[in-house]
């Protein structure tokens, strides 16, 4: 009974986390990344600041927030490569990417942290309050601090915004043109060629990897090496931690490649690999380990390498499509919740039933390769005509 709620709450988030991107994605492309983006970190920080309250009320009033707290967050990185693409000339944007992922990755590490610290200062729910309370200070500073796009921002200079406008080829104004475009996008279109559907089936396993190592590797590390879980916090944050550096590395290592004149389609190809390949290799090592620190070592390769992803499929989804980066990113994201629900739920049943982890990592292995396949044939750096205007 405790593992099925343990599965139940932690799947919560995911199925909130499930209806946004699509819906997310498309009003970030018509509206900006701005609003958008404070809308959700507004709502999500309200979600964090209740949950102690739905906590004592009732298991609907907690998995109400829960789910609240997936809804909004669905909107974060629509939001995200939808600026990027906006502010950053082509050769700059896998470090921009690297940046806003580290700050995401870190803040994961942080928040495990200095958990157990505040909740022994402030009792359990003491994080919750405490991270609410920052993320309404966040958007307020967000609000004054950011324009959706070059040309709405006081204070850059005209030579700056003439370089992106240069460097990407691109309008900076975010709003269609009345009468040219809608709010809806052209889903069939997007879905009829092969390059999305490697951009959906590599977020797929991304997001498969990254939600059950972040869902169940504490469990994994109490239940196979007997590590506490405050020791385990420290077992888990590391690896996010890592994923940040590398993350950041892998983006500039992928802007120098095209500045020397690698292909952007090589360069995504080359750095997706890693992405993939990498973690299941080190998942297969991981199953392996005799001690928790060998383990430990081979977790941190297989959530530190995961990050040359950001350098590949996360930037692509602005290069095939710049102006409709968000709403691929929030169809992506869609499957990625999908196989994330599944991955998580499923990692859950098989430990239940099978008794061990082991298993379900080779697996996990498996897919990996599968995917960087998959990506290798079908994925490319060159913009897709998704609107039909040449052959």
């Amino acid at each position: 009974m405790t593992q099925s709620f343990a599965r139940i709450v932690q799947s919560s988030f995911l199925w909130g986390y499930l209806m946004s991107p699509i819906v997310g994605g498309a009003l970030v492309d018509y509206y900006g990344g701005k609003v958008v983006m404070a809308c959700g970190v507004t709502l999500w920080s309200l979600a964090t600041f209740l949950t102690p309250w739905a906590a004592e009320t009732s298991l609907w009033a907690l998995l109400s927030m829960r789910i609240l707290l997936g809804v909004a967050e669905g909107v974060a990185l629509p939001s995200m490569n939808n600026m990027v693409s906006r502010w950053f000339p082509q050769v700059e944007r896998s470090r921009a990417v690297g940046l806003a992922m580290a700050g995401f990755n870190l803040g994961s590490a942080i928040g495990l942290l200095i958990s157990p610290i505040l909740m022994s200062k402030a009792g359990i729910f003491g994080p919750f309050v405490i991270f609410g309370l920052f993320g309404f200070l966040w958007v307020l500073v967000w609000l004054a601090a950011t324009s959706s796009t070059p040309a709405q921002h006081p204070c850059i200079s005209r030579y700056e915004i003439d370089y992106i406008n240069k460097s990407q080829k691109l309008l900076t104004n975010h709003r269609k043109v009345p009468g040219q475009s809608t709010i809806i996008p052209p889903f069939k279109k997007l879905l009829s060629k092969m390059p999305t559907w490697a951009l959906i089936s590599a977020n797929a396993m991304h997001s498969w990897g990254y939600f059950v190592i972040l869902s169940w590797m504490p469990i994994y590390f109490n239940t196979i090496y007997h590590v506490d879980l405050r020791q385990a916090a420290w077992f888990s944050a590391l690896p996010w931690a890592m994923m940040a550096m590398l993350g950041y590395a892998a983006g500039f290592i992928s802007d120098m490649l095209i500045q020397s004149g690698r292909s952007v389609t090589s360069t995504r190809k080359v750095m997706q690999s890693i992405g993939f390949l990498g973690p299941g290799l080190a998942l297969l090592g991981l199953n392996a380990a005799k001690s928790p620190s060998v383990a430990s070592a081979w977790l941190t390769a297989a959530v530190g390498l995961s990050s040359f992803s950001h350098a590949g499929f996360l930037v692509n989804l602005q290069e095939i499509a710049p102006q409709y980066a968000g709403i691929l990113h929030g169809m992506s994201n869609t499957a990625g919740t999908l196989a994330a629900i599944v991955g998580t739920i499923g990692a859950g049943f098989f430990v239940e039933r099978m008794g061990s982890f082991r298993g379900f990592l080779m697996f996990t292995a498996f897919l990996y390769f599968i995917a960087t396949l998959f990506w290798d044939f079908f994925s490319t750096g060159e913009r897709v005509d998704f609107d039909g205007t040449h052959q």
